[in-house]
C-alpha cells in the first residue's frame, strides 16, 4: 500500500507558519516512504474563505521548498482537490448516513439552541446538543420539512460506552462517548461542516495517514464513528503538538509574528525557515543544525516529535538564517536575493509614486523611505505621544487598529483609510487628530509618505508588528479593556450599518 499523507489548510487568512510545519511533517514521512504528498483547499466557511487568501497559501508553501504530487493547482487523479468543487459528494454522503439511520435532520432554531448552551453553562455541564429531534417521527420531520422550517443534518453518537483512538505519537486515547456532541454534518444552507467533507475526502482521496494538529484530537471519535458508518477503514493517526513561544504559551498572532509572509517580508531566506521548522521534527546528527529537505527527508522519523511541543525561537531562526546568508550564498546569490527581497521592479514601483513629489534630492530617498526595507523599527516614544489624544485613546486607539487589521478581508489603502475612520469615530475625533502617532508607529516619524498606502505595500503582517510594538511602548492593555475596547468597534460599526439602510 502507497503511504499517502496531506495538508489541507483553509483560505480564511494568512499562511500560519503551524500550517507550513503541518505541511512538512506530512512532507517528509511520505517523501520517506516514497509516497505522495496532497494538498487539498478546505474552504467551506463560506463566510471567510476567499480566492486571494487560496492563492497566498499555495504561493508561501511553495516560497518554502514545498511541491506536493495532487492539487488544485496541478491535478491528480483524486480531484477536485477544492472542497466547494465537491458539494454534490458530500450531499450523497450525506443522504446515506440519513437513510442508514445513522445521522438526523434537526429543526431547532439558533435561538433554542443558544438557550440550552446558556442552561447547561449555569449546571457547569459541557455544552452539546441534546438529542430533542432524535425523537421526531418520520412524519413530524417531513411535517416540519415541508413546512419551510430550516434544519441542520446531525450525526447520531452513543451516549453509552468509550471509543478508544489509537494514535502513532500519543499511543491509545479513550473518550466516553457521552462527551463527544451530535456533530453537525451539514448546515442549513446545504453545505458540508469540516467533519464530513474530512471524513468523505481523506477517503475518496485514499489518504493513509493523517498528521494534523492536536486541537484536533477531541474531532478523532467523531470522525472514527463516521468511518464505521460508512464501512471504510480510517487512515492512521498522529496529533502534532502546536507550536510555542519560548515561554510555552500557543503561538498566536496575538502574541507574535505567525505568518509565513511576515518571515518572508522580514528577509529570512525560505530554506532556512524550513530548515528551522525541520528541526522541530528531525535530529541534527553530530550538531549539524543546516539541513536540506533531502537531508530531513532521510532523518525524519515521528519519534523525534516532542509532544511537550516544539519551541519557535526566533531568536534561533535568526542565528540559523544568519548561517544561510554567510555560508550558503556567493556574493552574487547574495546580491540576487536582496534585489528578490525589496530591491525589485515590483517594490520600488509601487513606493515611488510616493516618494517623488516629496523629494528635491535623490539622496533625501533614504531617510524618507528607510521604513520601507526594514522589519521591526526604533520608535520614540514621546513622538508616540500626540496632543490630540490622551494616553487611554491613544492606546485605545491602536487596539482598535489591531482588531481592524485582523478583520480587513481586503487588504488595500482605502480599505485601511476606512477601517480609520471607524477609529476615529468610535474616538469621536477627526481623522487627522487620529493618525499622527500610526505615522510615528509605521514609518517612525510624524511626518512621512501617505499611511494607508504605505501600509498597504509594506503588508498586513508587519504593520500588525509594528503596531503591536507601538502599543506595548505605551503600556499595553489589560484583557478586559481589548474586549471592552473590540466591542464598542463592534456596536459602532453595526449602529453605522443600521443607520445607512434607514438612509436607504
Amino acid at each position: 500500500m502507497m503511504v499517502r499523507t496531506r495538508v489541507a489548510p483553509s483560505p480564511t487568512g494568512d499562511p500560519h507558519v503551524g500550517t507550513a510545519y503541518v505541511a512538512l511533517v506530512n512532507y517528509l514521512f511520505a517523501k520517506q516512504h516514497a509516497g505522495r504528498f496532497l494538498l487539498r483547499i478546505e474552504d467551506t466557511d463560506r463566510v471567510r474563505s476567499s480566492d486571494a487568501a487560496e492563492t497566498v497559501i499555495l504561493d508561501a508553501l511553495r516560497w518554502l521548498g514545498l511541491q506536493w504530487d495532487e492539487g488544485p493547482d496541478v491535478g491528480g487523479p483524486h480531484g477536485p482537490y477544492r472542497q466547494s468543487e465537491r458539494l454534490q459528494r458530500y450531499a450523497v454522503a450525506a443522504n446515506e448516513l440519513l437513510s442508514d439511520g445513522h445521522a438526523f435532520k434537526c429543526f431547532c432554531s439558533v435561538e433554542r439552541l443558544e438557550e440550552l448552551r446558556q442552561e447547561q453553562r449555569k449546571l457547569g455541564i459541557p455544552p452539546g446538543y441534546d438529542g430533542r429531534c432524535l425523537t421526531l417521527t418520520a412524519g413530524e420531520a417531513a411535517q416540519a420539512e415541508a413546512a419551510g422550517t430550516p434544519f441542520v443534518v446531525r450525526m447520531k453518537v452513543p451516549r453509552e460506552g468509550s471509543v478508544v483512538i489509537d494514535d502513532l505519537l500519543r499511543g491509545e486515547i479513550s473518550f466516553e462517548w457521552r462527551t463527544v456532541d451530535m456533530q453537525v454534518l451539514v448546515k442549513s444552507d446545504g453545505w458540508p461542516t469540516y467533519h464530513l467533507a474530512n471524513v468523505v475526502d481523506d477517503h475518496d482521496m485514499e489518504i493513509t495517514h493523517v498528521m494534523r494538529g492536536e486541537e484536533w484530537i477531541s474531532s478523532a471519535p467523531k470522525h472514527k464513528l463516521l468511518y464505521e458508518y460508512f464501512g471504510w477503514t480510517m487512515p492512521k493517526l498522529a496529533h502534532l503538538p502546536l507550536l510555542r513561544n519560548p515561554d510555552r504559551s500557543k503561538l498566536s498572532k496575538r502574541k507574535n509574528p505567525t505568518s509565513i509572509l511576515f518571515y518572508r517580508r522580514m528577509g529570512y531566506l525560505p530554506e532556512a525557515l524550513i530548515n528551522f521548522l525541520g528541526l522541530l521534527a528531525v535530529t541534527p546528527v553530530e550538531g549539524e543544525e543546516m539541513m536540506d529537505l533531502a537531508t530531513m527527508v532521510a532523518r525524519f522519523g515521528l519519534e523525534h516529535i516532542s509532544l511537550g511541543g516544539p519551541i519557535f525561537d526566533v531568536a534561533k531562526l535568526d542565528w540559523l538564517n544568519g548561517r544561510y546568508l554567510r555560508e550558503r550564498l556567493d556574493l552574487a546569490a547574495f546580491e540576487q536575493r536582496v534585489r528578490d527581497w525589496a530591491l525589485n521592479e515590483s517594490y520600488l514601483g509601487a513606493i515611488a509614486p510616493l516618494a517623488q513629489p516629496r523629494i528635491e534630492r535623490l539622496s533625501d530617498l533614504g531617510p524618507l523611505l528607510s521604513f520601507f526595507f526594514a522589519g521591526r523599527i526604533d520608535v520614540d516614544v514621546a513622538q508616540l505621544r500626540s496632543a490630540k489624544l490622551d494616553d487611554a485613546s491613544l492606546r485605545k486607539a491602536f487596539v482598535l487598529a489591531l482588531a481592524e487589521v485582523d478583520a480587513l478581508a481586503l487588504w488595500e489603502a482605502g480599505a485601511i483609510n476606512a477601517a480609520f475612520g471607524r477609529i476615529a469615530d468610535v474616538l469621536g475625533k477627526r481623522l487627522r487628530e487620529v493618525v499622527r502617532p500610526f505615522y510615528v508607529a509605521i514609518a517612525g516619524r510624524a511626518q512621512s509618505v501617505p499611511l494607508f498606502d504605505s501600509m498597504q505595500i509594506l503588508g498586513r503582517d508587519l504593520v500588525r508588528e509594528r503596531l503591536r510594538n507601538a502599543l506595548d511602548l505605551l503600556g499595553g492593555a489589560t484583557a478586559k479593556e481589548q474586549e471592552a475596547w473590540r466591542r464598542e468597534l463592534s456596536a459602532n460599526g453595526a449602529a453605522a450599518r443600521q443607520a445607512a439602510e434607514v438612509q436607504a
